[in-house]
């Protein structure tokens, strides 16, 4: 099915409701005519990818956790309920059970999502995998640009491991 990806920290929370649960038309001033689909109902039949969760705003919480629990969505400005079946993948650098004693994660979404937790160690803390992602990455911008870099030398290798690597994999991209 589609894989639909939200990143949310970057929608901003006065339209986060409408881009990710849709709504109908005449929902509020400025309303497309013919309503909109929301991001989740997009992912229906598929997976729905929440990347930095821990951005997602206390009220819109409330909407996914029913979501979540009823296997319906209301579009905004609707009372009408829709089906949605997807599976849902959710990311983020938070610590979420800080924010959960500082009341701005709800601790029963938590739950929801942490079914299957998986860690991913930051790319400092794993150096050795750093060649492989630099040699990857020159792969992917030779076929892009056409040129033809054989190799890294050892003393760039040796450059790119000395890096603390605070953007991660991100990082590490963009200076390749």
């Amino acid at each position: 099915g589609p894989f639909v990806s939200i990143n949310c920290a970057a929608i901003p929370k006065e339209l986060f409701e409408s881009e990710v649960f849709g709504y109908v038309p005449g929902a509020f001033s400025g309303a497309h005519k013919d309503g909109k689909i929301g991001q989740i109902e997009l992912a229906d039949q598929g997976t729905l990818f929440l990347d930095e969760v821990g951005d997602l705003p206390l009220h819109a919480q409330v909407k996914l956790l029913r979501v979540l629990e009823e296997k319906t969505l209301c579009r905004l400005g609707s009372s009408q309920p829709r089906a949605v079946d997807f599976r849902l993948v959710a990311a983020t650098n938070r610590d979420l059970k800080k924010m959960i004693a500082a009341g701005t994660f709800r601790e029963d979404l938590y739950y929801r999502l942490a079914v299957i937790r998986l860690r991913l160690p930051a790319l400092r803390e794993r150096r050795e995998d750093i060649a492989g992602f630099a040699g990857h990455f020159v792969r992917k911008y030779n076929e892009r640009y056409g040129k033809h870099v054989a190799r890294i030398s050892p003393a760039a290798l040796q450059s790119l491991q000395a890096q603390p690597w605070k953007g991660n994999i991100r990082e590490l991209e963009n200076v390749m």
